[in-house]
């Protein structure tokens, strides 16, 4: 390498340091107590968004409901595979418990842990639910009601059935019905409010602070916001602010679903009667974990009037469980797109089938792994004998390109100029040994989409690693944690590198030197199984690498006298020589 390529290289090294630094000060806290073991919203918390609009106040005969109080109350219901908590007051899930899955110390994941702001909660400001709700719970119907009758004589109920089928499509599902009925003899106005979500949280100290999010649809258009929203936004290095902080997001649009998630699970209320008209969501600390943040939110919906004796009923569908593909598509309304698959969707979506379908096979997902990157390089495989038949070439004209180089040092454009004319005269294709990374980068990056929030690999163990969604962390040394996956990949990349035909480019050649630094900065805190993913292909390019190795170098010959040589072969062949 020359000097500049050499300066790049050890640039690109401190930055991933320097970056490793910051990402351990920012977002990964030391070892606290299960994180989903942590409360939500503490009274100040939950208020710092009573300040909206004028249209989210309620009609002057609600503007003062009594905030009345009922004796404490929970009860369990038992779902298919979920615990659902009731509370009363404020009325509705404060807890959901999934047993089938674990979190930190082999404990079951729990979601929302908010009994002041539960699932299903409702009120007319931001984060001040509507309180004084009695609960009856039915254990034969699988239901809990919360009832609440208003000072103008409003009657509110909410009912929540618990799925008790053994279908499994319903596992994580919950039908919530919410009764307006006026049995007054005068007109009652019930103004714009909203409902509630509940709330999410990192259930791994791992977990990433970007997947903790915000998300609504209009059924069409996915918008999301993570908890660092928040913070506001500023130009990198600069610091000159772009927006300023706020204590609550809000937004005014028609929409049917909204959802509260962190990396692997999520809670969805989904409109099924009519659509919302806005959002809200704020950010919580947690208890125990300072550099971790919960989120909260909620849907607002228009407001009605109802004559003596009217009803009005509307339904919702909550969702609170894992982020798995089958299960979200099967609910509709693009539910899916709270698994972040962004440009990569259909790669993602087929790798994860893929994965799916070979752990069915061999039920591990890393054998799974291993065996889906050997039929992607099978299928690869004529694709890099070409590539390194295209290296080898620029191999054997490497000594001409280093006489132009010599030649033409002073002029730079001419240089390039006699450069491709080479290649011309000779049929070689400069790049044509980039091109099989070319294509395995949407293979990368769809598995990157695919193991940032697919569930599949939670508490999936190989080898040394306890969990395949999780960096395979062996070690920590003065507080930097050694994972040793990502290390050996950047190895077999460099190995890789070592043992390919060597190109006269240079700028091809930069290219490679710093691929193990950029992969390494990717993989680093990453899932485990994106690193063992693309070790694995490394290996595999390695053996093809020595089997094609010791081939004979190609003949070096200008392009035309090759095709008249392979025309002479051609007619004698007809001519049956």
């Amino acid at each position: 390498m020359d000097r500049k390529s050499w300066i790049g290289l050890i640039l690109s090294v401190l930055g991933l340091v320097a970056w490793e630094w910051y990402y351990l000060k920012t977002y990964v806290p030391p070892q606290h107590p299960p994180v989903a073991a942590v409360s939500f919203g503490t009274a100040e918390s939950t208020k710092a968004g009573s300040a909206t609009s004028a249209t989210m106040q309620p009609s002057p005969s609600l503007a003062h409901p009594t905030s009345t109080q009922m004796p404490p109350e929970t009860a369990t219901l038992r779902g298919l595979a979920v615990d659902y908590l009731f509370t009363n007051n404020a009325g509705g899930i404060a807890n959901v418990t999934v047993s089938k899955h674990l979190a930190e110390n082999n404990k079951a994941v729990s979601l929302n842990n908010d009994d002041k702001f539960p699932i299903g909660a409702l009120g007319f400001n931001p984060g001040i639910p509507l309180e004084g709700f009695g609960m009856t719970v039915d254990d034969a119907a699988h239901s809990a009601t919360f009832t609440r009758t208003l000072e103008n004589g409003l009657q509110v109920t909410k009912r929540f059935s618990v799925p008790s089928s053994e279908n499994k499509a319903d596992e994580y599902r919950v039908q919530l019905e919410l009764t307006f009925h006026n049995p007054t003899q005068t007109d009652i106005s019930w103004p714009s409010y909203w409902i509630g979500v509940g709330s999410a949280a990192p259930i791994h100290h791992t977990d990433l602070s970007t997947y903790t999010q915000f998300d609504w649809s209009n059924g069409s258009k996915l918008t999301a916001i993570d908890v660092n929203w928040f913070d506001g936004s500023r130009i990198p290095l600069v610091g000159i602010e772009t927006r300023a902080p706020a204590a609550v997001y809000q937004q005014h649009a028609p929409l049917t679903w909204v959802s509260v998630s962190s990396q692997y699970f999520c809670t969805i209320l989904n409109s099924t009667g009519s659509s919302g008209n806005g959002v809200w969501a704020s950010r919580t600390d947690l208890v125990g974990a300072p550099r971790l943040h919960g989120i909260f939110g909620a849907m607002e919906l228009s407001g009605f009037h109802l004559a003596p004796g009217q009803t009005v009923v509307q339904s919702f569908l909550i969702y609170s469980g894992p982020k798995e593909l089958y299960r979200l598509q099967a609910i509709g309304g693009g539910q899916d797109g709270v698994l972040k698959y962004g440009p990569f969707k259909i790669v993602s979506e087929a790798l994860l089938w893929g994965m799916n379908k070979l752990h069915s096979i061999f039920g591990n997902y890393a054998w799974a792994i291993v065996a889906l990157t050997l039929i992607i390089k099978m299928c690869l495989w004529p694709l890099q004998n070409k590539a390194t038949q295209a290296m080898r070439r620029m191999s054997v004209l490497t000594p001409k390109m280093t006489e132009l180089r010599e030649k033409y040092k002073d002029e730079p454009q001419k240089m390039n100029e006699e450069m491709m004319k080479l290649y011309r005269e000779y049929g070689v294709n400069p790049f044509g040994g980039c091109l099989p990374m070319i294509i395995q980068i949407p293979i990368f990056f769809g598995f990157y989409s695919m193991l940032g929030t697919s569930i599949e690999l939670r508490n999936s163990s190989f080898l040394w690693i306890h969990d395949l969604s999780q960096p395979d962390t062996v070690a920590h040394v003065l507080g930097f944690p050694i994972n040793l996956l990502p290390i050996l990949m950047a190895g077999t990349m460099v190995w890789q590198m070592a043992i390919s035909p060597k190109s006269g480019d240079a700028v091809q050649q930069r290219v490679f030197y710093f691929m193990p630094i950029i992969f390494l900065a990717f993989c680093y805190n990453y899932a485990s199984g994106l690193a063992l993913y693309w070790t694995t292909q490394n290996l595999f390019s390695i053996i093809q690498l020595y089997l094609t190795r010791n081939q004979p170098l190609p003949k070096l010959e200008k392009k035309h006298v090759a095709e008249r040589r392979e025309a002479a072969k051609t007619k004698r062949k007809v001519r049956g020589w």
